[in-house]
């Protein structure tokens, strides 16, 4: 076993140990020294007992488990793939043509430091609390950082790779597919991840204001309703979907990024 396994291993022992021990104080603050009320903060036991029934139980909120997230996730996909399918080829046309930089920046610097849950309220009063005002949301939260790390990437192309592909005649759309996206897909991938992570959280937040259905409307009725379990079991879901996003872009990163470089 080489040097690289064993720190692998290594790493993965201390996740493991820190995960428990993270569970033990909670478990021990909470049912052992009691310095927590139940109903503010439940013991872990009871948080995992209420995630297994609401796996099947639609109580109280009308949906399982299962149907808030796939509706979340039915959403977040939506305004996430046309967040990315219009902000990646701006961030590079922004990057690579002065006259789209010159005729884009203003507008997008005017937008980019207003926060997506600002626009809540308008796109509610607009579109109501359906499908619609939720994926405008999630698209503007998603389009900001692929259009910023694509940008960012295609400007750090390094300029001597350019003047030698130049010098072996290169027209300017092969340098720009052959050297400058290469390049800057580590920048893209970056904004690829920070846009889902980003796009998760104004879902979870437009549906705490208004909607019928997701992980957000599990949470804010169990605010109402006083209770924390279900809250927690909203929270740890929304953990284990972020472990499963990172995941995947680990792995396509591995395999388009580094593989491929």
């Amino acid at each position: 076993m080489n040097t690289f396994k064993k720190n692998r291993i290594k790493m993965t022992i201390i996740s493991v140990i820190s995960v428990f021990a993270f569970l033990g104080v909670w478990y021990l603050a909470t049912a052992v020294l009691e310095l927590v009320p139940a109903h503010s903060l439940p013991d872990p036991v009871t948080v995992f007992r209420t995630f297994i029934t609401k796996m099947t139980s639609t109580v109280p909120e009308g949906a399982t488990l299962p149907q808030h997230v796939w509706e979340s996730f039915k959403i977040a996909m939506m305004g996430y793939f046309l967040g990315v399918i219009i902000g990646v080829p701006l961030g590079i046309a922004m990057g690579w043509f002065k006259w789209v930089d010159k005729l884009v920046r203003p507008i997008f610097d005017f937008l980019k430091p207003i926060p997506p849950i600002a626009l809540i309220p308008v796109m509610i009063v607009i579109f109501g609390i359906g499908l619609k005002s939720k994926a405008c949301i999630i698209f503007f939260s998603t389009v900001i950082p692929c259009v910023v790390n694509s940008y960012s990437g295609i400007k750090q192309t390094n300029q001597i790779h350019l003047w030698v592909s130049q010098t072996f005649g290169a027209t300017r759309s092969q340098q720009l597919f052959t050297v400058a996206l290469p390049s800057a897909l580590p920048m893209i991938f970056a904004g690829l991840r920070v846009a889902m992570g980003v796009s998760w959280m104004a879902l979870v937040a437009a549906e705490l204001m208004g909607a019928t259905r997701g992980v957000g409307y599990m949470i804010a009725t169990a605010r109402n309703l006083l209770r924390s379990d279900i809250i927690i079991v909203g929270l740890v879901t929304l953990g284990i979907i972020g472990i499963c996003i990172s995941l995947i872009f680990d792995f396509l990163e591995k395999k388009f990024v580094r593989g491929g470089m």
